[in-house]
C-alpha cells in the first residue's frame, strides 16, 4: 500500500535519462539500497562507467525515449535480463529557454517529445511488466507544472503535460495494482538548470523571483526525496519540503507570474535580442541530445 515504505532489496528499478545529473544519482542511491538498476539514456560511455560503479546489479541500454520500436526493445531485453521490472523512473529531460517568438522549431519541439512523448513512450513499453509485477511508475515533472514561467513555453507545457498524464493514467491502473507518482522538483543542482544559467537574461529573470523559488537546491537531498517516494510508491513526491505548500495556491499562480513576468520581460528585452543568443537544447544532457539525433 502507498505511504508504507517498502524495502527496495532485489527490486528491478528502471531510470531513464540515467548517465547524469538527477538520473545518475538515482540509480547510485537505488542501487545502494538494494535495486538492481537498468540505465537507460543516449550517452552510451557515461552508462557504461555509471553502471560499473554501482555498489549492487546493473545493466545498461542506448535508447532515445521518443522512440517507440527502441523502448519497447529495451523493456523486453530488461525483463530477459533481470526476470521482472518492479520500478519505471521516467526521468529523461531536456529543456530550452528564450522568448518562444524567437525559439527554433525543432527545439521546441523536441523539448515536448522528450519531456512527455518520452515519458508516455516509456510508461507504454514498461506498462505490460509492471502489471504483472504490480509495480510502480514515477514521472519526473517539475516546479514548471505547478507554475508558468516566462521564457520556459516548452518546459512548462511538456511538465504540466506529464502531471496530467499521469493523475490520468493512475486512474486507469490503479485498480490493476500499479501505483503511479509524480515527482516535482524546482531548480536543482544539474547540468540542465546550470546550462540555463549560462544564459545571462535567463538567468537574471530567475534572480527576480522570490524566495524560495528563486535559489538552486542540492541535488543530493532532492534526490533522496525521490528515494523515500519510490519506497512508498507516493502519488506525490516532492524534492524540497515546500514545492507541496505550492499545490493550494496554484489558481492564482498564472495571474501572478502574468503581471510580474510582464514587468521583468521589459527590463531584459535589450539582452534577449540578436543572433549571439543560444537557442538550442541547454546543458550537458541537451549537448548529448543533439549529438544523437544529428549523428555529431
Amino acid at each position: 500500500m502507498p505511504g508504507r515504505r517498502k524495502a527496495l532489496t532485489g527490486q528491478v528499478a528502471v531510470v531513464t535519462g540515467a548517465a547524469r545529473g538527477i538520473g545518475e544519482l538515482l540509480a547510485r542511491k537505488l542501487s545502494a539500497r538494494g535495486a538492481r538498476v537498468a540505465l537507460v539514456g543516449l550517452e552510451p560511455e557515461r552508462l557504461k562507467e555509471v553502471s560499473a560503479s554501482l555498489p549492487g546489479e546493473s545493466a545498461c541500454w542506448e535508447a532515445d525515449v521518443t522512440d517507440d520500436d527502441a523502448m519497447r526493445r529495451v523493456a523486453g531485453e530488461v525483463a530477459a535480463h533481470f526476470g521482472a521490472v518492479d520500478i519505471v523512473v521516467a526521468n529523461a529531460g531536456v529543456a530550452t529557454g528564450g522568448p518562444f517568438a524567437d525559439s527554433e522549431d525543432r527545439t521546441w519541439r523536441r523539448v515536448i517529445e522528450v519531456n512527455l512523448i518520452g515519458g508516455a513512450v516509456t510508461c507504454r513499453a514498461f506498462l505490460p511488466e509492471l502489471l504483472r509485477s504490480g509495480g510502480y511508475f514515477l514521472q519526473i515533472a517539475s516546479l514548471a507544472a505547478i507554475t508558468p514561467a516566462p521564457m520556459m513555453t516548452a518546459y512548462c507545457a511538456s511538465k504540466s503535460g506529464v502531471e496530467a498524464f499521469v493523475h490520468s493514467l493512475r486512474a486507469e491502473v490503479g485498480h490493476r495494482g500499479v501505483r503511479v507518482g509524480v515527482g516535482y522538483l524546482s531548480w536543482t543542482d544539474t547540468d540542465m538548470v546550470r546550462g540555463a544559467d549560462e544564459d545571462e537574461a535567463l538567468r537574471d529573470v530567475r534572480r527576480t523571483l522570490p524566495w524560495p523559488v528563486g535559489r538552486t537546491y542540492p541535488l543530493e537531498p532532492a534526490v533522496e526525496r525521490l528515494v523515500a517516494g519510490i519506497e512508498r510508491r507516493s502519488a506525490h513526491v516532492y524534492a524540497q519540503w515546500w514545492l507541496r505548500g505550492m499545490q493550494p495556491v496554484r489558481p492564482y499562480l498564472p495571474t501572478l507570474i502574468g503581471v510580474l513576468g510582464q514587468r521583468e520581460m521589459r527590463k531584459a528585452a535589450s539582452r534577449l535580442s540578436g543572433p549571439a543568443r543560444r537557442r538550442g537544447l541547454v546543458g550537458a544532457g541537451g549537448a548529448a541530445d543533439e549529438r544523437a539525433r544529428t549523428g555529431g
